[in-house]
C-alpha cells in the first residue's frame, strides 16, 4: 500500500477517449477505493476537447458507474476528484507539452513522480514521446519519469523497431512499459505461480509427458465500429503478435531465477527467440460472412478475421510438442483458454472396447469468463469391472476466494506506479515477436497462401482449423476441457 502521502502526477494523453472512460478511470477509482493509490496522487487528462475540470469530472463518473457499478458509490467518487484535473492540449503542438509542464510543477508544488499513459492512438505514440523529451519532462531529477504505452506496438517488424527507436531516444528502457492487458489478468498471473510453487507439475511440464498445447482467445463480437482500422490490421497484428504470443511465453518459459522483472522477462524474451519460424502452410486464415459488407472495409478485402497457427519452440524442454493458437472474431462464443494435453498412457492393461481409448489428460487454465483450472483425469466407473469415464477436478477464482477479481488496468496501473515491470513487454520480446508474424503476414499478402476461408457469424472458425489438427490426429479443445 502506497504512504499516504506520495506526490505523483499520473497524466493520461487522450483523456477523451474510450479508454480512458471505459478502463483506466475505473481502475484508478477502484485503486482509490482500496487504498492503493496515494491521497497526494494527481490524474491529469490531456486532450483537445474543451472540458473544464468539472466537466471532465462528469464525464469520467458515468463510466465508473458503468464499468465499476459493484463498487461505485457517491462517497468515494466525491474524495475521488479532488485528484482528477484536466488540460486542454493538442499532441502534435510542442509548445502544449511546455505549458503542460509548467501546469504539472504548478500543481505538484514540488519533487513530484510522474506516470504518463498514452491513450491516444499508435501514430502519436512517437511524437508524444519526442514532445515529452524536448519539454524536459523525462528527465528524473526531481522524481522517476515513467511511460505506458498501448498497444499495437507497432504494425510490423520495421514499425515496432522505429517506435522503440523513437522512445528510446527520450526514455531509458527502465522507463517504459508496454501494457498487454491480458498479461494482468489474474489467471494469467498464475501460470507462472501454479507451473513454480507446485512441484507436481513442474516434472511433467516437458516433451516427455506433453502431447501438444492449444491457446484459444475466441471473440463472440464482430469488428463493429472498429472495421476502418481492423481492416488494415486484421487478426494477427491485432490478437497474435502480443496476447496469444505473450500467453505461451508464460506456459513455455523455464524458471525465472528470481520473480524479479529482469529475470521473468529475459526467460520470456528467450522463448519467444527459440521459436521456430512459422510455415505458412500450417497456418489458416479466414473472414467471417459479412465482413466484407461493414462500412471501412475495403471492397474484396483480404483481411483475415480468424487466424490458427502451428508453432514449433526449438529448445531442450518443449522440442517436438506443437503449440496451437487460434483467435477470431464473430465466433460462437467468447473465452480464453490455455489447455495443456498431455500423452497417452505407453501401455494399456485394460481390456477396453475396441471403439474406446483413453482420453489424455488435459490441463486447463481459463482466463476468461469463468476464471479457474480444470484437470480432466480419468476414472473407473463405479459398480464396473474396467469401464471408465473422464472426470475432473476444478478450481474457480470466486469460488475459493469470494471477491470479485480485479480489472486487469488495476493491476498493471498499480504495479507500473510501484516500478514492477514483470508483466509488460520489454522491447527485445517485441521484436522478437513481430519476427515471427511478419514472414506469415507478407505470404498471407504477397503470395497469398493458404487461401482465406470463410466461416458463419456465431461458428467456431473455418474447417480448415479442424484439418490442421487433425493431421496430428488432434482436435481444438474449449470450456475447459469439453470439445468444440
Amino acid at each position: 500500500m502506497p504512504d499516504s502521502c506520495n506526490p505523483t502526477s499520473i497524466v493520461i494523453f487522450g483523456a477523451s477517449g474510450d479508454l480512458t472512460w471505459r478502463k483506466l478511470i475505473p481502475a484508478l477509482y477502484n485503486n482509490y477505493k482500496k487504498g492503493r493509490l496515494s491521497a497526494c496522487a494527481h490524474v491529469i487528462g490531456f486532450a483537445r476537447r474543451p472540458f473544464s475540470d468539472a466537466e471532465f469530472q462528469e464525464h469520467l463518473r458515468s463510466g465508473v458507474q458503468q464499468f465499476s457499478a459493484d463498487t461505485y458509490d457517491d462517497a468515494t467518487w466525491n474524495a475521488f476528484t479532488a485528484l482528477l484535473h484536466y488540460y486542454q492540449g493538442n499532441l502534435d503542438a510542442d509548445g502544449d507539452f511546455v505549458h503542460l509542464d509548467d501546469f504539472l510543477t504548478t500543481l505538484e508544488s514540488g519533487p513530484s513522480n510522474r506516470l504518463y499513459y498514452l491513450a491516444t492512438a499508435p501514430e502519436f505514440y512517437a511524437g508524444a514521446a519526442a514532445a515529452l523529451g524536448k519539454a524536459g519532462m523525462a528527465n528524473q531529477q526531481s522524481g522517476w519519469r515513467r511511460i505506458i504505452v498501448e498497444k499495437p506496438f507497432g504494425h510490423d517488424l520495421a514499425s515496432a523497431q522505429k517506435l522503440n527507436r523513437a522512445v528510446h531516444t527520450v526514455f531509458d528502457e527502465s522507463q517504459v512499459y508496454r501494457i498487454d492487458h491480458y498479461l494482468g489478468k489474474e489467471t494469467a498471473q498464475n501460470i507462472l505461480f501454479f507451473r513454480f510453487a507446485n512441484l507436481i507439475f513442474e516434472p511433467v511440464w516437458n516433451r516427455r509427458y506433453v502431447d501438444h498445447v492449444q491457446i484459444t482467445v475466441s471473440e463472440s463480437v464482430d469488428v463493429g465500429r472498429r472495421a476502418g482500422y481492423y481492416d488494415t490490421s486484421g487478426v494477427l497484428r491485432d490478437m497474435f503478435q502480443n496476447h496469444l504470443l505473450q500467453l505461451l511465453a508464460l506456459v513455455a518459459m523455464e524458471a525465472p531465477a528470481s520473480f524479479t522483472a529482469d529475470a521473468v522477462r529475459n526467460e520470456s524474451a528467450k522463448v519467444l527467440q527459440s521459436i521456430r519460424q512459422i510455415d505458412p502452410l500450417e497456418t489458416v486464415r479466414a473472414q467471417y460472412n459479412g465482413y466484407r459488407d461493414l462500412d471501412g472495409v475495403a471492397p474484396g478485402s483480404q483481411t483475415p478475421t480468424y487466424a490458427a497457427l502451428k508453432v514449433n519452440i526449438d529448445n531442450w524442454r518443449w522440442k517436438g510438442v506443437p503449440f496451437y493458437l487460434r483467435s477470431g472474431k464473430a465466433l460462437a462464443h467468447k473465452a480464453s483458454e490455455i489447455a495443456i494435453v498431455f500423452q497417452r498412457p505407453p501401455h494399456l492393461m485394460f481390456n477396453l472396447p475396441d471403439d474406446r481409448d483413453f482420453t489424455p489428460n488435459i490441463l486447463s487454465i481459463c482466463i476468461q469468463p469463468d476464471e479457474g483450472i480444470h484437470l480432466r483425469f480419468e476414472a473407473k466407473q463405479p459398480g464396473s469391472d474396467e469401464q471408465m469415464r473422464s472426470v475432473e477436478m476444478d478450481f474457480h477464482y470466486r469460488d475459493s476466494f469470494g471477491d470479485a477479481l480485479p480489472e486487469a488496468y488495476e493491476k498493471l496501473l498499480l504495479d507500473a506506479l510501484e516500478g514492477d515491470a514483470s508483466l509488460f513487454t520489454r522491447s527485445d520480446a517485441i521484436e522478437a515477436s513481430w519476427k515471427l508474424i511478419d514472414p506469415v503476414l507478407q505470404t498471407w499478402e504477397h503470395r497469398n497462401w493458404p487461401e482465406l476461408t470463410s466461416y458463419a457469424h456465431g461458428a467456431w472458425g473455418p474447417e480448415a482449423a479442424d484439418a490442421l489438427l487433425a493431421q496430428g490426429s488432434r482436435a481444438w479443445l474449449l470450456n475447459c476441457g469439453e470439445h468444440a
